[in-house]
């Protein structure tokens, strides 16, 4: 089965630049994405043969994910399952015969970590979810999770040491989400690749000169890692300053 994840920063401004020729081109079973930016109704899209999910915050203009699946699943859920965490449209789950695909977009503890105690509560809540998934079947995870996890995964590790999406509390947290029976898909093929990022400052010149973090992961359930096929980034895929990442496996 082939899965394509994209944190598309707004879904609308994505379409104007080319979104639908790289879902028609990708021909995913599911495409998931974060950041869509919308509220219900806002974007109409005809997608054939796919089933259209859709989670939007009560903000509008902010956060969102959503779903497209060619199959249609045993239920749906929204939301990490915490009211206080559930009002930004983060988290969709499908549940299949043999397995959860969840799209996640992790929110930002922001400049200064001013949003570190919400990131490590939401951190938290969604181990614990992941965790009582994977005790009734395997678990696929996508999404824009907010972290570089190791040095190897950002270009510039000693001069954002403790900046959002690189410090320390939140690298450790990353590491225990792993540990409760996880594994990144793409570390997994590739464990000493370098320049392999996902996301790129709109600054500087960043994603000319390839100065980027991968934040954007896919995961699957550590007895389910001997399955996967492949992991890969697509980094000449513009539209978003974040670009879709793949997994292929048998499921």
């Amino acid at each position: 089965m082939k899965f394509i994840s994209w944190n598309v920063n707004g879904l609308r401004a994505c379409i104007s630049k080319g979104w639908q020729d790289f879902f028609n081109a990708a021909d995913a079973d599911f495409f998931c994405l974060q950041e869509t930016k919308l509220q219900e109704g806002q974007v109409t899209l005809d997608l054939p043969g796919y089933r259209q999910y859709w989670c939007c915050a009560e903000k509008k203009g902010y956060s969102g994910t959503a779903i497209f699946a060619k199959h249609e699943p045993l239920s749906v859920t929204y939301g990490v399952g915490v009211p206080e965490l559930d009002t930004e449209g983060r988290m969709i789950t499908l549940e299949y015969e043999n397995f959860y695909l969840v799209t996640c977009y992790t929110p930002n503890a922001q400049r200064e970590l001013a949003r570190i105690g919400h990131r490590m509560k939401w951190d938290e809540a969604f181990r614990d979810y992941l965790t009582a998934l994977d005790e009734k079947k395997p678990v696929i995870i996508c999404g824009d999770l907010n972290v570089a996890h190791q040095e190897i995964d950002l270009k510039n590790p000693k001069t954002n040491r403790g900046n959002a999406g690189f410090s320390d509390e939140e690298r450790n947290s990353f590491t225990d989400t792993l540990a409760r029976g996880f594994t990144d898909t793409f570390r997994h093929l590739n464990p000493d690749a370098t320049g392999a990022y996902t996301w790129w400052s709109y600054m500087f010149k960043a994603r000319e000169k390839n100065a980027g973090w991968r934040i954007d992961y896919f995961l699957v359930s550590d007895r389910v890692a001997d399955k996967i096929e492949a992991a890969p980034i697509y980094n000449e895929v513009m539209g978003s300053d974040h670009c879709p990442v793949g997994l292929e496996i048998k499921i």
